[in-house]
Parts: structure tokens; C-alpha cells; sequence
């Protein structure tokens, strides 16, 4: 019996890895009788392709991972698949399965198992049935088709010792992790009970040994994969453990291998934190769900969480500028309408941690969310991903606006490619970064600007559009609604000087990302005499290169010069960097560009200089 393990990822650089578990747990019944192969393929490979791929193969059994982006593609490629080779058995598995699989028997005629529940134990049974080892009704975990009719055996008990998943991570074949993100578990389960998470579905939380973790992660570690995404809900649910594995990691840092982990805040206490202090800039990346700041909400979603550490946590860590920290709001949640979400917005925005991911409610098989949807008069896609589309709080057309928002969020925060310009309008020109966000959106649909794709220069330029159109002229308004000048000419002068600052702030941005033979027109551009060959003159300085450039010291200054770049600014605006509310003067200073740096929160280094 030949036997294909396979799913589909979303992007190239993700793995499966509850594939290589099952692969791992069932290796030992491989024999003449019995060959298991693993393919991976993306979404983004077309159904044909995938169909072709696996008609060559020409297996008995084909074993499907499904979850929420994949299934309706699976779908159609088991549909046709049954069509030209009517005698292959086809089982599906995973999350979007597992929480109705009468239904989805239903619905998928061409289907003949699906494995609901953990898999590894249920595909390993499913095997010895198929192999005539043991008979249908024994496996549990698992539906069929018995005479036209679908019957669905009891469920398979959770693995209490989870040890005893033999490693996917033993004898790795780097070549199956070259370019990839690698996805390792250290823990199954979540100490909560949010309602809109799948991981409520499943009561407690299971721990690997850590001698195990540590002999799985040196494997991965000594195999120098780029990134390990720890996919525990919550990472840090164990302070001791999460402590000791983190301490591992720096202990055994390779210098080339990053971590991403999911932790939530409230738990990260002082010692936690003093012990963060000392880890090594980049090398961990942390992702904190907030979800919303409206204590109504939490607790009608079941989450508890405490604000005010939180913001302390994550202002602390911060300030020690070495690890990443990605935070996430959903927006549709109960008793959270579109007003109250702003403030829930600027809440989390204003800890200014790297990104702020918007996301919006998905209404996922298996939650208590879904489960209630009538108590909120949900309304939402019958598809995948199930997002919402309204409730009885917030409109489609809120949604609608806030989707804008997240593009702009997005575009013109999280890509780290426009973070003094924006810091600069928000904190100069806005009482809330909500209004910011959503009058930039408003102005982008105003202008057509969401239909067609804009370039690197051109949102630069759009930027400046914005700053002129809407932010100067609300300011002016203002301005006279106050009363504070009743003379329209001298507000007009100054808006055009405030204008100018803007395009040197916005060129600020535009050089901080790398060297640009070719600057926009639009920036301002001075020209002085000789400037390329005083910036030569400077790196040929040693104790230039010593202070601006150290890891060339010693080097030609034509070597040197493809790692900087000179520019004159008319404003000071390199001042606004160490303090975005400082005095703003017209003088005329040269700033070097260095880009040679890790890039972990910055893309270069900026220095004022004489040349």
C-alpha cells in the first residue's frame, strides 16, 4: 500500500508540521506492505499542477492536512482526483475537519475517512485497518462510510504523554528546511478559554519534557534553519519552563537562527523581564494577542488579561531594544462597536511596539463564539475564513472602513518604511493615531489610491498629497475656529513652510531604507559644490570610518561608499529622531545614510556631519 501524506501551506516558506508528526509516529510500520510518502505544496500551486503531480505518484491512500486556507482547494483537487482514479482512498484531517465531520462527510461524497481529533494515533490505527490489522469500528477518532451511510467511531483520547511522538527533528535533511520557517511545538493546549480561539475547544495543556524540547531545538539549531516559530498559544503559560528553554537558546545561539514566540504579558513578571534584558538583539521575536482593551468585550470573549501590566511589559521591553514585539487587535468583537474600537486602537498604538497587526474576527468551527453567534446577531461568510461581515455593535460599512485603516496601517506603519513621517503627523497634527489612520484611509478612498497598485515613490509622493490636502488644511480650520489668528495669509505662509519641513522628513524616510541613485523630485534637493567628492574625502578619514563606519575600517572609501549615502537636508529634521516634538529650524546640514547594520529595528544609521 502506497500511502501519500500531503497538505497545502499558505506560502512557500511555511512547513507542516503535523504531517511529520504522523509520518513520525506510524515510520515504524513501513515495510513491503506499507510506503508512506510526504509532499508539501502552497496554495499559490495551481490544481492542476498539484493533481498531475500526485496522478504520477499513483497512491492507494492520499491523506490530506486541512485548515482554514486550504480547504476549499483541497476540495476541488479530492473531487477531481476521485474522477480519474475512482479507486484511491482519501482521508482528511486537521482543524477544519475535526469540529464537524458529519458534515463534512456530507458535503464531500468523494471522501472516504476523516480523522477527527489529534491525528497521530488515528492515522497510525487507520494504517493497521487498511493493512487488515485491526477492524474499522476499533479506530477511533475516526468517520467513514459503512453501506451508504457515515459513521463516525467515538474520539480518540488526548496523548497524555506527549513524549511519546517520536521527533520530527532527528536525522534533518536541511535541504527540507532550507528558506523555511520551521514550526515547533513545545506544549499542545492554551491555560485559556477565549471563545473565538479553536484552542478553547480542548481543555489543558500538555507539555513535551524539556529535555526533549532542548534535544530537538539543538538538532534544528545545529542545522542552521533561519527562523523557529514556536506555535504554542501561549509560550510563556509555564514561567519556569519558558525561562529555562529561552536560556537554552541564547546559550546555544548560532548567530544565523532567530525565535518567534507567542506569549501573553500579563504573565511576563519582574524577574521574567530582568532576565529578557540580557538576550541578544534580534534573537527573539514575541507576539501578544491584546484583542481589544474594553473589559466588557474580554469578558464576553472569555479572555482574561490585565491592561496596565501589559503596558508595562511591553514599555520595559521596549526599552531594551532587542526583541521584536508584534501586537494584535480583532476587530468584532462583542459589546466593541466602531467608536470603541478606535480607543481600544490607540491604546495598543500608542505602546509603539514594531507592528500592530488589525485583524477582524473569524468565525471558526468549534469556537463558543460561532457556537453564540445569535446572542450578538452575527452575520458572516459561510466560506473560509468565516470572517464577520457585521453584528448587532458594529455595520459592514464600520468594516468596511476599518479594512481601509488596516491597508493604510499596514502600508505606511508596519512595513517600518515611513516611521518619522508618520510619528511626526501623529504626534504633531493629531490628538489620536486613530483619526491619522482613519483620514488617510478616507482621503486614499477618496482619491481611488486602494484600486491601483502604487509604487515605492508614488506612496511617498500620496504621503505628501495627504499632508498638504487634509492634515495642513484641518489645521488651519482649527486655527480660526479658535480664533487664534483671524489672518489667512500668514496661516497660508506657514503651511507652506510646514510643507517644506514635510518633504525633508518624508526624504528622511525615503534614504533611511538604502542608497537611491535617483531621488524624487518631489523631496527637496540642494545642490552643493563638489559633494561627491567631499563625501569621498570624509571616508577616506580614519577616524571617520572608525566612528561612522566601523566594520570597514581600513577599506577604500570606493568601497566604503556603497554602504552609505550623503544627503543635504534644508531642516534639521535628524533632530526629530531622538525627540519627534523638537524645535524645527531652516539650516542647512549634511546627514550620512550607513547601511551596513543589522537591520533588526532599523533599516540604517543616520549621523549629522561636515563634509
Amino acid at each position: 500500500m502506497k500511502v501519500l501524506l500531503t497538505t497545502l501551506n499558505s506560502k512557500f516558506i511555511h512547513t507542516n508540521l503535523a504531517i511529520r508528526y504522523i509520518r513520525e509516529y506510524s515510520r515504524y510500520l513501513e515495510g513491503d506492505d506499507y510506503k508512506l510518502f510526504m509532499k508539501e505544496y502552497t496554495i499559490n500551486n495551481s490544481i492542476d499542477f498539484i493533481m498531475k503531480d500526485i496522478y504520477k505518484m499513483d497512491p492507494d491512500l492520499i491523506v490530506f492536512s486541512v485548515y482554514i486556507w486550504n480547504v476549499e482547494d483541497i476540495a476541488r483537487l479530492c473531487e477531481n482526483i476521485k474522477k480519474v482514479k475512482a479507486n484511491v482512498k482519501i482521508a482528511l484531517g486537521g482543524p477544519e475537519v475535526s469540529y464537524d465531520y458529519i458534515s463534512a462527510m456530507k458535503k464531500y461524497p468523494f471522501v472516504d475517512y476523516i480523522l477527527y481529533g489529534e491525528g497521530e494515533v488515528i492515522y497510525r490505527d487507520l494504517i493497521l485497518r487498511l493493512l487488515g490489522k485491526m477492524q474499522i469500528e476499533d479506530v477511533r477518532g475516526i468517520c467513514h462510510r459503512e453501506s451508504g451511510e457515515i459513521v463516525a467511531n467515538e474520539a480518540m483520547p488526548l496523548i497524555a504523554n506527549m513524549d511519546e511522538i517520536p521527533s520530527p527533528y532527528e536525522n534533518i535533511d536541511k535541504s527540507e528546511y532550507e528558506n523555511k520557517i520551521v514550526y515547533f511545538e513545545s506544549s499542545r493546549g492554551c491555560p485559556f478559554n477565549c471563545q473565538y480561539c479553536l484552542s478553547s475547544a480542548i481543555k489543558g495543556l500538555r507539555y513535551f519534557s524539556v529535555p526533549r524540547i532542548k534535544r530537538d531545538l539543538k538538532n534544528l539549531i545545529d542545522a542552521r534553519v533561519s527562523q523557529i516559530k514556536f506555535i504554542d498559544r501561549t509560550f510563556n503559560a509555564n514561567r519556569e519552563i519558558a525561562k529555562d528553554v529561552m536560556n537554552f537558546l541564547m546559550e546555544n545561539d548560532n548567530g544565523y537562527t532567530s525565535y518567534h514566540f507567542e506569549v501573553t504579558a500579563h504573565l511576563i513578571d519582574d524577574d521574567m523581564l530582568e532576565f529578557l534584558k540580557n538576550c541578544k538583539a534580534g534573537l527573539f521575536q514575541f507576539e501578544i494577542g491584546v484583542q481589544s482593551t474594553n473589559e466588557r468585550t474580554l469578558e464576553a470573549v472569555g479572555r482574561k488579561d490585565d491592561f496596565k501590566r501589559l503596558t508595562k511589559v511591553v514599555n520595559t521591553i521596549s526599552s531594551y531594544r532587542n526583541i521584536h514585539q508584534h501586537l494584535d487587535l480583532i476587530a468584532g468583537l462583542p459589546y466593541e462597536g466602531y467608536e470603541r474600537f478606535s480607543y481600544s486602537f490607540d491604546d495598543v498604538f500608542n505602546l509603539k511596539s514594531e507592528c500592530l497587526q488589525l485583524g477582524f474576527l473569524k468565525m471558526i468551527k468549534g469556537t463558543g463564539i460561532r457556537d453564540r453567534s445569535d446572542e450578538h446577531d452575527y452575520k458572516y461568510k459561510d466560506y473560509p475564513p468565516y470572517e464577520i461581515l457585521s453584528n448587532k455593535y458594529i455595520s459592514y460599512g464600520e468594516i468596511l472602513k476599518l479594512k481601509d485603516i488596516e491597508e493604510i496601517l499596514e502600508t505606511y506603519y508596519n512595513s517600518a518604511n515611513f516611521i518619522l513621517s508618520t510619528n511626526f503627523v501623529i504626534e504633531r497634527y493629531y490628538d489620536r493615531p486613530f483619526k491619522f489612520f482613519e483620514d488617510f484611509a478616507e482621503f486614499f478612498d477618496r482619491n481611488a489610491y486602494f484600486d491601483v497598485s502604487n509604487g515605492k515613490n508614488r506612496l511617498y509622493e500620496i504621503f505628501l498629497e495627504f499632508f498638504d490636502e487634509v492634515v495642513l488644511k484641518k489645521k488651519i480650520k482649527k486655527s480660526l475656529e479658535k480664533e487664534e489668528t483671524l489672518d489667512e495669509n500668514s496661516n497660508s505662509v506657514e503651511s507652506i513652510l510646514e510643507l517644506e519641513i514635510f518633504r525633508d522628513v518624508l526624504k528622511f524616510d525615503y534614504l533611511s531604507l538604502g542608497r537611491s541613485a535617483s531621488i524624487p523630485t518631489f523631496f527637496n534637493r540642494i545642490e552643493v559644490n563638489d559633494f561627491k567628492n567631499r563625501g569621498h574625502q570624509f571616508l577616506k578619514n580614519e577616524e571617520n570610518q572608525r566612528k561612522y563606519t566601523p566594520e570597514h575600517l581600513g577599506e577604500f572609501a570606493k568601497n566604503i561608499i556603497r554602504y552609505v549615502q550623503f544627503e543635504e537636508f534644508r531642516f534639521n529634521v535628524i533632530d526629530l529622531k531622538k525627540d519627534i516634538n523638537s524645535t524645527i529650524r531652516e539650516e542647512e546640514n549634511t546627514v550620512l545614510f550607513y547601511y551596513d547594520i543589522d537591520k533588526i529595528f532599523e533599516k540604517s544609521k543616520a549621523y549629522k556631519v561636515k563634509i
